[in-house]
Formats: structure tokens, sequence, C-alpha cells
């Protein structure tokens, strides 16, 4: 879980009323900041430093600001006001999260908080989901193939879908937001070629190679395309080049005999 590290209470945050952001405390002539106020997920106790803490761990999870949720009046956050959309969604996905916990320790048989070595249920077992557990850093967290193939329904094909993976790895390669290893366009290839467009998927499984020239998975990709194009000898070719890349590619090698004799 090192890339939910941020808390066990993380999702509690940014989604409650403040009446302000932060103010010096009284003394000096200067008013203490006013209580907060519309707080639906908090005790109505919560102190102010709690809530701030939550707030920023919150955006950090969904790669936001606080405008995200909140709403701007003359300037200054208006952090009571529900009149935003995203700030009523967040609430109810705290919630959701909530009780998924509740059911997560029932599965796993280990009490909420217990630690790999605390001897509690199975040793390491999963106890909680937070916020960043699925969005990692993104305020929507849709899977890049869905993104990828999104673009592509909204017209353009395999170019517009290549185009906006590039868009998107140019973004955020090297974070958390997206898979951006050898098997993401793989996937995506293998996606198309299962859809019976076995030209899109030579599209991605192609510009693979740009990325990672020695990729055993993906020649092995490129010769199904060309076998479900009728290039049986092509194909072959593609299967011997991923295998030379990796002799343990068994699949590549079953394949490879396999076509070899028909």
């Amino acid at each position: 879980m090192k890339r939910v590290a941020c808390g066990i209470a993380l999702g509690i945050m940014c989604l409650v009323g403040v009446s302000v952001w932060a103010q010096a405390p009284a003394g000096g002539g200067q008013q203490a900041p006013p209580p907060m106020t519309n707080l639906q997920v908090w005790p109505q106790n919560t102190s102010r430093a709690v809530v701030i803490n939550f707030m920023n761990a919150f955006n950090r999870s969904l790669g936001v600001e606080c405008n995200y949720c909140h709403v701007q009046r003359e300037g200054r956050f208006d952090f009571a006001s529900d009149d935003k959309r995203e700030k009523k969604v967040a609430r109810k996905m705290i919630m959701l999260r909530d009780s998924i916990n509740v059911s997560l320790a029932a599965i796993v048989d280990k009490p909420v908080g217990a630690g790999p070595t605390s001897g509690e249920g199975r040793p390491g077992a999963p106890t909680r989901v937070l916020c960043a557990s699925c969005h990692h850093g993104l305020p929507i967290p849709e899977p890049l193939g869905a993104v990828v193939s999104q673009s592509e329904a909204n017209g353009g094909g395999a170019a517009a879908g290549l185009a906006k993976f590039k868009e998107l790895r140019a973004k955020f390669y090297g974070g958390q937001q997206y898979d951006f290893t050898e098997y993401a366009l793989v996937g995506i290839g293998t996606a198309a070629l299962n859809a019976k467009r076995p030209d899109d998927a030579l599209v991605y499984l192609q510009a693979n190679l740009e990325y990672f020239p020695k990729s055993s998975m993906t020649y092995q990709g490129i010769a199904q395309v060309k076998n479900a194009k009728g290039d049986k000898q092509g194909a072959i070719q593609d299967l011997s080049r991923a295998l030379e890349l990796n002799p343990n590619n068994a699949q590549a090698r079953n394949q490879l005999q396999q076509l070899k004799g028909q």
C-alpha cells in the first residue's frame, strides 16, 4: 500500500464546510477565527487543524485544489456552501469508502487498523481503503485504456487514441496516475484485436516498440495481429523475435510451435 500512505483517515477532508481557511488566533487585537459550520462528515467539535490537515491530504489524493469542491465568492472561499456538485458527490464517496472498509475488515477477518504484525487476522492483509487507493492523483480515476477508447470514439480512431496516450504520457509519466509500463499499449492493442480491429491494434503495438524496443510481449502481440490478418510467415518471424528477446516466453513458444505445425 505504498501509494496510499497518506494516513488512515485520509478521505474525510476537503468536503466539510468551513467558514474560513485559517486565521490568526485571538490576541493582539485580532479576532479568533469563527467556528466551522456545516460539518456533515465530522463531528461538529472537530478542530480546525485536523480539518485543514486532511483537506490538504485530499487535494494530494485527487490532484486538485480547494476550488474543486468549494465555492469562491469575491476572491474568498465559502467553505460552508454546498452549491458545488463535486462537494456533494465527495461526501457520498466518503461514506461509500467507509462502508467498504467496514466490509473489508470482515472479509479479511481482520479489524480495521490492525497492522501486519499485530497478530490479528491474516498477516499483511489490507485493512483500509483510502481515497488515494483508487484516485492516485486523478479527480476521476478512469483507467488509461478507457481514456484512450473514449478518444477513439470521439473521432479519429486509433490515431486519436494514440495521440491521447502520448499526451497523457508526456504529462503524467513518472507519476502515480496511469500505468505507462510496456503492458499498457499491449493491453490496448489486444483489446482492439479482440474487437476485430487488427489495423488499430497494430498502430498501438508498433508504437509500443518506440518506448520498449526489446519488448518480447509486444512482438508476440504483433504476431497475433499478423496471423489474424492472414500473414502467417510474418507472425512466425515476430514470434521468433519475441523468443530471441525472452527465451522464457512460454506463450510465444507455444504459439510459434502451433503455427509451424500447421
